[in-house]
């Protein structure tokens, strides 16, 4: 039977292995890095282990190399058995569930009698190598249903028993490695020795399959990689990450904390995080102002009566925080808003509106309550209460291109100037058609309609972006600028998001120039997204070390010796009355001990100052990143200050 091994033709012979084929078709070095394969046979491709027979009527083998993603994820899947099986070694009582490859590793959830600890990771890892060393085969077999249960059953692991009564089907598949047997669809590596650069990260609890009704169980996250060499440097990256991570450093930088009595995602903003907010929300509302945005201040808090008009009871109400009994229509009941829109749009309808009146631009920095699962949280980046640059254009159909231009370069240009753009990466949001009665309102139609004209007006400003299948607003497609954290989880800093829906709920009318009444279009946006998050990747972005423009504390003055405190006092007041955020060390420390302090702190500027100063009548600053700029009068620093300031400096 001849196939085709990338791109030439091999004689299969009748019940052979596909590794077999392979190894006709390959030099000796690459068929040693190839994990499994695609078969096609009859027209049909299937993803099958290197073991697997060739069916009869085969045309195609693809060999899946270790370094390709699919071969990637196998490994890490493969490993995932690997650690499984020196678990059940360790604790032969642990009882095991399920272990998927994840995004650069796997993880896999256990029932243990006590929690895993990292003091257990050395051992299960010391197994792990010896499993891997042995390069024991991954060896398929399949067996009814019954007969699976039954053999579960007798191991005692009541959750595969579980899992195998709801698979559909009459059989299902194992994979064995030495002593360990686990129920998996497969494929699986050739033997353990691709399991060659896994280390285990943490443990945490994990409810069974996700139900906080059900069993605790104990989840070992651990990364996988083919070679060591691209573990070492994984692993490089995350201990360079864990020193740029908002959740570590700006808690000891003091910008904000977490309290267990008040509640999770519930974060305290300390004075310089409250501060750098303050500078930034100040700052955007400017900006805002400038192109043409009507500021408004609405509740933070509706009947729920103004949620069922918008649709947000219907699609939303599990995220909301509700203040009375949603069911009981007798009795009011209020919700605290989970996003704007609903308390903007009653600003347009206060009056009758004009085709001239359009388009109107309104912004507001709004506190927006969000119930978010707890697994969800995570520092400033996913919390429960939060901050927004939010605004609704409400506008007439022929400007709709132009103002969507608005808001995108309105955007960009907030998100550069912080320093975020270069790293963002930009998600056409769409609905998911197979869905079209649960998540979202209107016909196919209209989100046909409204799809394809976000689409003309991305293409027209050449916006090069990824489409999310199933991400759209319930009432609308949007363009969802994202941004990675330092471990590579990726949220939405900013959204634009085009409603051809709402107004109509509202009976938000103008009237035209023939005098006729219309709907309008509305654009749901921000500039610089949620305050909270913006400071969280600003904090990593930066390292601490963020902006003179935006720095909590821009100087810092260190004099020398006590006869000098006086003097820092003076030329500290001249810098804070030109709006300039200056603080004096008074403390009785060497300049050592004060430069070293204001370093680890993150201070912009620190002015030294000491006798020869004060009889010049200068002052001597250090940059945190350029070192000493020699000594200077304070019109000369004050001028550079301002400067660096003004123009927005990164630095």
């Amino acid at each position: 039977m001849d196939v085709r091994v990338e791109g030439q033709v091999v004689d299969a012979p009748e019940q052979g292995d596909v590794a077999a084929v392979l190894q006709k078709a390959l030099s000796g070095k690459k068929f040693k890095s190839v994990v499994a394969a695609r078969v096609t046979a009859e027209g049909t491709e299937t993803l099958c282990d290197l073991s697997a027979t060739v069916p009869a009527q085969c045309t195609d083998i693809t060999p899946v190399y270790a370094d390709s993603p699919e071969g990637l994820s196998m490994i890490r899947h493969s490993t995932a058995h690997v650690m499984a099986a020196a678990v059940k070694k360790l604790y032969p009582s642990a009882k095991v569930t399920i272990g998927p490859a994840v995004e650069n590793g796997f993880y896999y959830d256990f029932d243990v009698e006590k929690p895993f600890s990292s003091e257990d990771f050395p051992a299960i890892e010391a197994e792990m190598q010896r499993i891997v060393n042995e390069r024991l085969p991954f060896v398929r077999t399949t067996m009814s249903k019954a007969d699976a249960i039954e053999k579960f059953s007798k191991m005692g692991e009541n959750f595969k028993v579980e899992i195998i009564e709801g698979i559909e089907g009459d059989t299902v598949s194992l994979y064995t490695c030495g002593d360990f047997t686990d129920l998996c669809r497969g494929p699986h590596v050739p033997h353990t020795g691709f399991s060659k650069a896994s280390k285990i990260l943490s443990a945490a609890g994990a409810y069974w399959r996700g139900d906080s009704s059900r069993k605790m169980l104990q989840r070992i996250y651990a990364v996988a990689f083919p070679k060591k060499e691209e573990l070492d440097q994984y692993l490089a990256e995350q201990a360079e990450a864990l020193k740029r991570d908002h959740n570590k450093l700006g808690r000891d930088l003091e910008y904000f904390t977490t309290v267990d009595c008040i509640g999770q995602g519930l974060p305290i903003l300390l004075p310089k995080g409250a501060r750098v907010i303050q500078l930034l929300q100040r700052w955007v509302e400017d900006v805002e102002q400038a192109h043409g945005y009507l500021l408004t201040k609405t509740p933070l808090m509706a009947k729920r009566e103004l949620y069922k008009i918008s649709g947000h009871w219907d699609h939303y109400l599990d995220g909301m925080f509700v203040l009375g009994d949603p069911q009981d229509e007798t009795k009011e009941c209020f919700a605290l808003r989970p996003m704007t829109c609903p308390f903007q749009y009653q600003v347009y309808l206060n009056r009758g509106r004009s085709y001239r009146d359009l388009p109107m631009r309104l912004g507001e920095t709004s506190t927006l309550f969000r119930n978010e699962d707890s697994g969800e949280m995570h520092g400033l980046i996913r919390v429960r209460q939060f901050t927004i640059s939010e605004g609704h254009l409400v506008l007439r159909p022929d400007q709709l291109e132009e103002e969507f231009k608005g808001c995108l370069d309105l955007a960009k240009y907030c998100l550069g100037t912080v320093g975020l753009l270069d790293k963002c990466t930009f998600r056409f949001s769409q609905w998911d058609p197979a869905n079209p009665n649960n998540k979202y309102e209107g016909t196919k139609e209209q989100w046909d309609h409204a799809q394809s004209v976000m689409e003309r007006i991305l293409k027209d400003l050449d916006v090069d972006y990824t489409v999310g299948i199933d991400e759209a607003a319930f009432y609308g497609p949007k363009l969802d600028i994202q941004y990675k954290n330092v471990y590579g989880k990726e949220d939405t800093l900013v959204t634009i998001q085009i409603d051809m829906l709402l107004a109509e709920r509202f009976g938000m009318y103008y009237i035209d120039e023939n005098g006729e009444k219309k709907l309008p279009y509305i654009i749901h946006r921000t500039s610089l997204g949620c305050y909270e998050r913006t400071l969280a990747y600003l904090i990593e972005e930066y390292a601490g070390a963020l902006p003179t423009w935006m720095a909590p504390e821009q100087v810092r003055f260190l004099p020398v010796t006590d006869r000098a405190a006086d003097y820092c006092a003076e030329q500290a007041k001249k810098l804070e009355d030109m709006g300039f955020r200056v603080e004096v060390d008074y403390r009785n420390e060497k300049i050592g001990r004060k430069i070293r302090d204001a370093q680890m702190e993150k201070v912009p500027y620190m002015v030294v100052v000491g006798d020869r100063d004060m009889e010049n009548g200068t002052v001597s600053p250090r940059h945190r990143a350029d070192g000493d700029l020699g000594a200077m009068s304070m019109d000369e620093f004050s001028a550079l200050l301002k400067q660096v300031v003004d123009n927005k400096e990164k630095k």
